[in-house]
C-alpha cells in the first residue's frame, strides 16, 4: 500500500519517511529525500472525479509501463493502458521514473510525437 497519510484539509501527501521507497526507489537518497520534502499535496476530489470525455477514447495514446512502481502496480498500469488502447512501452523504474529513467521517458513521447506528426 502507498504510505498515503490520512486527509488534512481534504488534500493527501504521502509520508515522508515512506516517500523514497514507495515513490522514488531509484532515485538518489538526496533527490528523493528533496522530493519527499518538496511534495505538494492533492486533492481528495481528484480520485472520485469524472472525465466526461477521455481523450483516449478518440486519440492515439501511449503508456510507459514503470515495472517497478510501488503506487500504481503494473498490472494495474497495463490494465490501464490496455483499456486506452495505448500503444505500450515498458521500463523498469520506480513511480518517478520521468526523473529516474528520462531517456525512457522521452523515447516514448518522441515515438507519439513522431506518430502523430505523420497521421
Amino acid at each position: 500500500m502507498p504510505p498515503i497519510l490520512p486527509p488534512e484539509e481534504g488534500f493527501l501527501m504521502l509520508e515522508r519517511s515512506k516517500f523514497a521507497e514507495a515513490f522514488a526507489a531509484d532515485v538518489g537518497a538526496e533527490l528523493a529525500d528533496f522530493m519527499a520534502a518538496s511534495q505538494v499535496p492533492w486533492g481528495v476530489a481528484a480520485l472520485t472525479g469524472e472525465v466526461s470525455q477521455p481523450a483516449w477514447k478518440n486519440k492515439p495514446s501511449w503508456y510507459l509501463v514503470a515495472g517497478d512502481d510501488k503506487m500504481i502496480p503494473p498490472p494495474a498500469q497495463r490494465a490501464m493502458a490496455e483499456r486506452a488502447k495505448a500503444t505500450v512501452r515498458e521500463t523498469g523504474g520506480s513511480h518517478a521514473v520521468y526523473v529516474s529513467r528520462p531517456a525512457d521517458v522521452a523515447r516514448i513521447i518522441a515515438e507519439a510525437a513522431e506518430v502523430v506528426a505523420h497521421s
